[in-house]
């Protein structure tokens, strides 16, 4: 039985993309875990045990030159203190949603409580919104409107 040529070249077509998606959501997992790991690791050196940090260290400006030296971009001060802001906000690592992206996630920990914070991770999931929907609806406040439209969330 011969396989057509176009047939084929579908089924070639799906083992790739298949593929590549799992390398995708493989790779994504590493890098979250990976910036979660290293907010703690920031968070239990400034805090050293006390409950809120010591301000004033050049911590993560020297942290960040050795590590950009090392690896390249990715490493900036600025990045450092997201990953610090990751950790904090979502400090139970199995809570962690693997489906949405480190770009997610920076958009995330900005926000202002946590009922918004997970209202758009669950609209982020559910409505498979990639980073740029997730920021138009965060600037539109869909949140805050809600009770106005539809927006596919149900409070219990």
């Amino acid at each position: 039985m011969e396989i057509s040529e176009d047939s084929l070249y579908q089924s070639v077509k799906e083992i790739v993309t298949q593929s590549r998606e799992k390398v995708f959501r493989m790779a994504n997992s590493t890098l979250l875990l990976t910036y979660w790991q290293i907010g703690q690791l920031i968070v239990e050196d400034e805090q050293k045990g006390d409950e809120r940090a010591t301000y004033g260290s050049y911590t993560l400006k020297n942290l960040s030159k050795k590590l950009t030296l090392e690896f390249g971009k990715g490493f900036d001060e600025s990045n450092l203190r997201n990953m610090r802001s990751f950790y904090q906000a979502f400090p139970i690592c199995d809570a962690l949603r693997h489906e949405l992206s480190w770009t997610h996630y920076r958009l995330l920990i900005k926000l202002d409580n946590s009922d918004k914070m997970n209202y758009y991770i669950n609209e982020s999931i559910q409505n498979n919104w990639n980073y740029r929907d997730l920021k138009r609806q965060i600037n539109s406040l869909v949140f805050k409107n809600r009770g106005t439209f539809s927006s596919g969330y149900r409070s219990n």
